[in-house]
């Protein structure tokens, strides 16, 4: 996860116009004044972010609020004037540049300064819902649980009647705040109008260099090309479940009910690991990655060289000294911090940092490469001016990340002298399943989500649908129904944060897509001849400038450009997660066989 931004939401925006017409010359010198002092407001802002971030007390969260005010408030500024020469013909960077300015907005609110507040104050309410959000079992007050304790009994928990109760008792935090949600929506697009969108929906796939439309289409594609690989690890689920819990919890045929399947949103199933791991690759790699850095005795400073020492081998320069000297590597014991992993570009130049509390372990070892990811990502754009400093689309950062993240293969391990010899083909299944059950599992979830808000925005779902709607999509893109009834007295698409706090959601859906995609160009690039899903980029200099030059584009032009420069195509591709999951994909058909395929 890449740092904050703060280019949130512009809660203001008013057109205005002016009786002389602007020239082109004073279009672009308003850009340029604007970039200037926006990335001194940013700069600003990151920096008391950090700081808040690193010492949590009421003080440094108030001088961050404060930064950030003064930064959201020139954004404001700068976005209001813009509109006076949304009718002058100008250079590209120029255009393109007024354009992500507008673009860059997720909430638009109205002109009316008492609508424009109250935009402000249902947003930052809904945020706050469900950050308090707890479920009391029998309402006793002294067993509540978090979202955090939530998610560990449905990780953990084999009791049904327990996964059922826990499930049933998150989503009662949803329903208080249904009517501020439908209300926000309807002033969310009347902004979204007088910028001249069709409503806010359209305004969000609008980010994407092409007709609102046409991006709808394109995702439409891109599920049909992986549906057949998600078909078939549904139905290996299925009868796997139905075995585990029998058959009057888990139907023969039709969707699988929510509860079961080891997440409270049933967005990804790894969780399920131990009950769908194949026979054949029970033991997953065949080596405990945890085991072995541990023993070696491994410290946090080792995990991030490990990071940095593959970005070195495919040409890309150290990490500055101050990364070094400002980076938060493990959990101090003299404070509290934030230690959700994430990336940062401090100074939206070369103060890179990244802010995690390193376990020593894989997982860790994992995320670790993925956050240099992205910091890699902001170094190789930060020569942009300031409006480009950012990822091609929105899911471009999180796609770089992963892509790395692909690259971690025992084949890396063995060159890194962890492990002696990379394990037989014949553990790959169960490397593949543990991989298919995070990343093919969630494809639908990913994609879901953004299809019910856009039609909610539309007004193609009303408020008295809510449920109704949210339900038919989770079993038409996922197979999957809801644990108990659900009537229109529940808001169960409020029980996942995004929706709540307004944060698009198909950025995800393009990011688990790209990253094999990428993977898959830049293995080719790399000369592997492996099974994609063997192939590591570790030491190849030619897939390393690939991907630099591409990354340096920043969001300088249209993301097809930056995708040709990285995968030869302008076009993205889901078949590049069939040829990864492949040999997995043929094993879960003959699994399947004689049993129903699909709901």
């Amino acid at each position: 996860m890449d740092k904050p931004r703060y280019l949130i939401p512009l809660f203001v925006l008013l057109l205005s116009s002016c009786g002389n017409q602007p020239s082109v010359e004073e279009a672009r010198k308003f850009t340029s004044d604007a970039e200037t002092q926006l990335l001194t407001l940013s700069n600003e802002a990151g920096s008391a972010a950090w700081v808040q971030a690193n010492f949590i007390t009421l003080d440094t969260q108030a001088l961050s609020a404060k930064a950030n005010e003064r930064f959201i408030n020139a954004q404001v500024r700068y976005a209001k004037e813009a509109a006076r020469f949304d009718k002058l013909t100008l250079p590209d960077d120029v255009r393109r540049k007024l354009l992500l300015l507008k673009l860059s907005l997720t909430l638009p609110a109205p002109a009316d300064p008492n609508e424009s507040a109250e935009v402000t104050r249902l947003a930052a309410g809904l945020e706050a819902a469900y950050g308090q959000g707890k479920y009391c079992p029998g309402g006793d007050q002294s067993k509540c649980m978090n979202i955090d304790e939530v998610t560990k009994i449905m990780a953990s928990s084999r009791d049904p009647k327990q996964l059922l109760d826990v499930w049933n008792g998150w989503h009662t935090v949803a329903p208080p705040m249904k009517k501020d949600f439908s209300r926000l929506v309807e002033l969310s697009n009347k902004g979204a109008k007088e910028l001249g969108f069709a409503d806010t929906g359209a305004l969000w796939r609008s980010q994407y260099d092409m007709p609102p439309d046409d991006f709808a289409k394109e995702l439409d594609r891109l599920w049909e090309q992986v549906k057949p690989l998600y078909v078939q690890l549904h139905a290996y689920a299925r009868w796997k479940l139905r075995e585990k819990y029998g058959k009057d919890a888990v139907p023969e045929s039709g969707p699988i009910p929510a509860h079961l399947l080891g997440n409270i949103w049933a967005q990804q199933w790894n969780n399920l690991y131990p009950i769908l791991a194949p026979t054949s690759g029970a033991a997953g790699a065949g080596y405990d990655l945890d085991q072995i850095l541990q023993q070696r005795k491994t410290t946090a400073l080792d995990m991030v060289k490990y990071g940095e020492g593959f970005f070195s081998s495919l040409g890309f320069e150290p990490l500055p000294k101050t990364f070094w000297e400002r980076s938060l590597f493990t959990r101090p014991r003299d404070r509290d911090v934030v230690c959700h992993a994430s990336a940062w570009d401090v100074d939206n130049g070369n103060d890179l940092r990244i802010k995690m509390c390193i376990e020593i372990n894989a997982e860790d070892f994992n995320t670790v490469h993925h956050e240099l990811g992205h910091n890699y990502y902001q170094r190789a754009y930060n020569q942009q001016p300031f409006l480009f400093r950012n990822s091609a689309n929105d899911g471009f950062h999180e796609a770089v990340g992963d892509t790395i993240a692909l690259s971690l293969t025992p084949e890396y391990l063995v060159k890194l002298g962890l492990i002696q010899k990379a394990p037989d083909p014949s553990k790959d299944l169960g490397l593949l399943m543990k991989s298919a059950l995070d990343k093919v599992a969630f494809l639908p979830f990913g994609l879901l989500i953004d299809q019910w808000r856009w039609k909610v925005y539309s007004g193609e779902i009303t408020p008295q649908q809510y449920n109704q709607a949210w339900w038919a999509l989770r079993l038409k893109y996922q197979g999957i129904a809801p644990a108990s009834t659900r009537g229109e007295d529940l808001f169960d698409a409020g029980a996942k944060y995004h929706v709540p706090a307004n944060v698009p959601y198909t950025r995800y859906f393009l990011a688990h897509v790209l990253q094999f995609q990428f993977h898959k160009a830049l293995s080719e690039t790399a000369g592997c001849k492996d099974p994609i899903n063997r192939c590591s980029i570790y030491q190849s200099k030619e897939a390393g400038k690939r991907l630099s030059d591409a990354l340096a584009l920043g969001v300088s032009k249209p993301w097809p450009d930056a995708l040709e420069k990285l995968a030869g195509t302008r076009q993205i591709d889901g078949g590049a997660v069939r040829a990864y999951f492949e040999p997995l994909e043929k094993w879960l058909v003959e699994q399947n066989k004689g049993k129903p395929v699909g709901w």
